[in-house]
């Protein structure tokens, strides 16, 4: 398939797309450092995570391109005390071969989209600091601002990494 000559489209994730959800994150649980998941999740267990988010009306987005996903990004609660109920943590992720083509930017713009539609205020990027640039010059892009680091806080690959730590806030009265 031509990457110049396909539009990518995103849209709401459906079951048939979980098989490519699982796949794409899979590699970066066994060969990066940007998650610190080290067992990739199986596609039932996405199939969960799919319905949690549906449960919750947060979103959980795919790029697709030709009809099949080639990168996927959702919102989860940031924690599971009530207060914390307007707060999520986005996730993103991009089958390797399709980086760098402006999908992160397409995917990201419309989860915060979907967001503010589930009455969110605040959605935290939590980054692991892999030496890839990419992830916080995207969020920063999207009107993320720096929140912090939180130093050698996971452990992968025989190594300690860090975690960066931005945060966009939506709608009125939401801060940052």
């Amino acid at each position: 398939m031509s990457h110049a000559s396909s539009r990518p489209g995103v849209r709401p994730a459906v079951a048939a797309d979980l098989q490519a959800v699982a796949r794409i994150f899979a590699h970066y649980v066994l060969e990066t450092t940007v998650t610190f998941e080290e067992t990739p999740p199986s596609p039932e267990a996405w199939l969960r995570r799919l319905a949690e988010a549906r449960s919750a009306r947060l979103p959980f987005l795919v790029v697709a391109v030709e009809g099949q996903a080639v990168g996927y990004a959702h919102a989860s609660p940031w924690r599971g005390k009530p207060a914390y109920r307007y707060t999520v943590e986005d996730s993103i992720y991009l089958d390797p071969s399709w980086t760098g083509k402006g999908l992160g930017d397409l995917l990201l713009r419309a989860l915060l989209r979907g967001c503010a539609a589930a009455e969110v205020r605040q959605v935290i990027a939590v980054i692991a600091d892999s030496g890839d640039p990419a992830p916080v010059r995207l969020h920063l892009r999207c009107g993320f601002s720096k929140a912090g680091r939180l130093r050698a806080v996971g452990y992968k690959h025989g190594r300690w990494i860090d975690t960066l730590l931005l945060q966009r806030g939506l709608g009125e009265g939401s801060g940052p």
